[in-house]
């Protein structure tokens, strides 16, 4: 059972595959899982039965929605010819989404992979999401190699695609690999360490190639090509430097161990090409993600916290030592109930033992431990520092949790996500279902950290929050085949949200005099603004006991009750600071509520001197089109409030970039069809929070205020 295969640790590879939607990351991956011999029969996205995506949405849609992790093996040496597989690697791959809603999976993918291969399309070149795939690897220090896929594209073009590299994602490619032919003529690739071409031959999927000389047609570009990759590599590595000062002979082995030292500090992004749907490139790819990116031993120690202090904890790679691992992703097996992904950094742990969750402060019994291959399953008995894995059973795990040894308890860095900026009000078409919808999106929202629910307590409607309208549609899809309730769907609402823009004082006093005991609470506060995306700040400067300490935590829910409410239009107040500096209490009067409810009204007072305004969400907007529809797209973009902010040439079409208001994007792909007569495409993604211009946050207060 392939389980039971063991690999030392320097030999483990934990990598992701991410990119922008359609770039053919899915593709690859099967490729991948079939080259080292998990699948016998290449899954073609196209067809609807590609391996990692399996989903039912999924496979409708042709995209990846969650991230699946699966195990497979490689040996450079074996497909070299060598039956030994002395060198065999375990290869962890987690198979990222690519459609910004989906932004989180990435998010979290990264965050316990050691290394990434980002897929590009040779046509499009970098896209939006690339970039901001790109910048969350970045975020998390993960070494990266490229694929520039899609080569037998027509309008492929490799070179474009290393300069956006280069001027988009400010990165330090080493081209490893030039294609040989281009488009219908694509047949193979030059490697330019080992200065071969290796061209595929036959209609074996690929898996049969022939090493051959360079055809005398690209020797002199491949010459050039590898002194550039020289004297990128040349930086790494004293040897190469003087082989290349005084024009000696550079071997493969040095040019290798150069490149390796490069990746692994993230200076230098090796880059390769191929084209996985026509099964060529692939396996230099492979080749290259055991060569180059990282194993669980060259990744910085892990540092966490001592739970309750600052005192920080360091986690070796070790899987001798205290047990510490993250919760990546939460997901509902329909036949083995909840399972929690997790990697683990140090220590080990067995099925059936016991671990702490210190984000939690519980304990947790470790029931079956899985490894997965996308939705199939193996089990094993132990997982170790350095692996991936899926446990059944935990009751009270989250995403982003810690989970260690109760003896040496440490709490690692959680995962950040960013807030929903789209709500839509949903009921269940049958009153009879309104338990089951809720459940089932209880359940969702356990797996989906972006993904909210509330309900209104004066309309008493169920409103559901998300990243984008295809995050939503997929969440009220999966209701239906996961929990069978149909489910009727509002128009979507935009998340607003309020702030300040000047400091003010303001005092609240809350005073009830009836027959027997009353209330009473007095506080004084000063509100300011902070940092856009900086968040709530509460400070208490009360001395004297001029108001007792067991009250002070009722004054600051007061507070944050009256910041989740709004003071301008109902939509929470975001980015301010309230100090707690003055009040009073009264021996017999004084009670938590009087000062819960005397914080709010403080609050509320503040805010209508301190300059309040409406904020909406702004989307970064990139709009692909034929040259001749160019006019019609901009004045569109320009009648919903957008600021174009650049326009790109690509391939015999024209990129415009742009910022606009979420609130006018609705329905955008329907107009945008309707403008280019179908030939443009657009793709959209959150940015930042910017204030209402003041006409229309009046029509907007006075919409709310009925």
């Amino acid at each position: 059972m392939a389980a039971e295969i063991t690999v030392p640790l320097s030999r483990v590879r934990n990598i992701g595959i991410a990119a922008h939607i359609d770039a053919g990351k899915t593709t690859t991956t099967e490729r991948i899982l079939y080259y080292t011999g998990r699948t016998h029969k290449i899954g073609e996205v196209h067809d609807g039965n590609a391996e990692m995506d399996w989903m039912e949405q999924e496979r409708e849609r042709g995209i990846t929605i969650t991230a699946a992790a699966t195990t497979c093996f490689w040996s450079v040496s074996a497909h070299n010819g060598d039956p030994s597989n002395k060198d065999l690697h375990r290869i962890n791959i987690i198979d990222t989404p690519g459609h910004v809603d989906f932004t989180v999976e990435v998010e979290r993918s990264l965050r316990v992979l050691d290394g990434a291969i980002a897929v590009f399309d040779a046509v499009a070149g970098v896209e939006p999401q690339s970039e901001t795939v790109w910048r969350q690897a970045d975020r998390y220090n993960v070494p990266r190699i490229c694929f520039v896929n899609k080569m037998d594209r027509v309008g492929a073009d490799f070179d474009r695609c290393v300069e956006m590299i280069v001027e988009r994602l400010n990165g330090r490619p080493a081209v490893m690999t030039l294609p040989i032919g281009v488009e219908d003529s694509f047949a193979g690739v030059v490697d330019l360490v080992a200065e071969k071409a290796i061209i595929w031959t036959g209609e074996e999927l690929g898996a049969k190639y022939e090493v051959q000389e360079i055809p005398e047609d690209l020797a002199e570009k491949a010459a050039e090509a590898r002194k550039a990759l020289v004297e990128v590599a040349a930086d790494f590595d004293d040897e190469i430097m003087e082989a290349y000062l005084e024009d000696g002979e550079i071997s493969s082995e040095a040019l290798d161990r150069a490149v390796r030292k490069g990746t692994l500090a993230g200076e230098i992004t090796p880059v390769y090409c191929g084209s996985a749907f026509k099964n060529k490139g692939v396996q230099p790819l492979l080749d290259a993600v055991v060569k180059f990116l990282p194993s669980p031993l060259d990744i910085p120690d892990v540092i966490g916290k001592k739970p309750g202090s600052e005192e920080e904890v360091i986690r070796k790679t070790d899987p001798s030592g205290p047990f510490s691992a993250l919760a990546f992703k939460i997901a509902t097996d329909p036949f083995v109930g909840t399972l929690t992904f997790f990697r683990v950094y140090s220590g080990a742990v067995e099925s059936g033992s016991y671990v702490y969750n210190s984000t939690k402060d519980k304990k947790e019994r470790v029931g079956r431990l899985l490894r997965m291959h996308a939705n199939k399953r193996e089990e094993i008995k132990k997982v170790a520092a350095g692996d991936i894995a899926a446990v059944v059973g935990l009751k009270f795990t989250k995403t982003g949790d810690t989970l260690c040894d109760e003896s040496d308890p440490v709490i690692l860095e959680s995962i950040k996500f960013p807030e929903p900026v789209i709500s839509v009000a949903i009921e269940p078409k049958t009153n009879a279902d309104q338990e089951k919808m809720v459940t089932g999106l209880q359940k969702l929202g356990d797996e989906d950290p972006t993904f909210r629910m509330k309900s209104d307590e004066e309309t008493g409607e169920c409103i559901i929050s998300g990243m984008g309208e295809l995050h939503l549609e997929i969440i009220v899809d999966r209701l239906m085949r996961e929990f069978k309730v149909e489910a009727n769907v509002g128009k979507p609402q935009v998340a607003y949200r309020e702030t300040i823009t000047k400091p003010a004082e303001a005092e609240g006093k809350y005073i009830r005099q009836t027959g027997g005991r009353g209330q009473y609470g007095h506080v004084v506060i000063k509100i300011e603004p902070k940092e856009r995306g900086s968040g709530f700040e509460f400070t208490n400067k009360i001395v004297g006991g001029v108001i007792p300490k067991e009250f002070i935590p009722a004054v600051e829910k007061g507070i944050r009750e009256a910041l989740e409410a709004g003071v301008l239009a109902g939509y929470p107040v975001v980015d301010v600071a309230v100090t707690l500096f003055d009040g009073s209490f009264h021996e017999v009067d004084s009670s938590e509520i009087a000062f819960k409810i005397a914080g709010s009204m403080a609050f509320k007072e503040a805010c209508r001197n301190a300059g309040a305004q409406l904020l909406e969400p702004m989307m970064k907007v990139e709009v692909v089109v034929p040259e001749e529809y160019m006019g019609e797209i901009i004045g569109d973009l320009n009648s919903r409030r957008g600021r174009i902010e650049a326009m790109d040439e690509r391939k015999g079409a024209r990129v415009i970039r742009a910022m606009v208001p979420l609130a006018t994007m609705f329905g955008y792909a329907t107009d945008l069809r309707s403008n280019s007569q179908g030939r443009a495409t657009y793709s959209m993604e959150f940015s930042h929070y910017e204030p209402v211009p003041t006409q229309i946050a009046q029509e907007i207060m006075a919409k709310v205020r009925g």
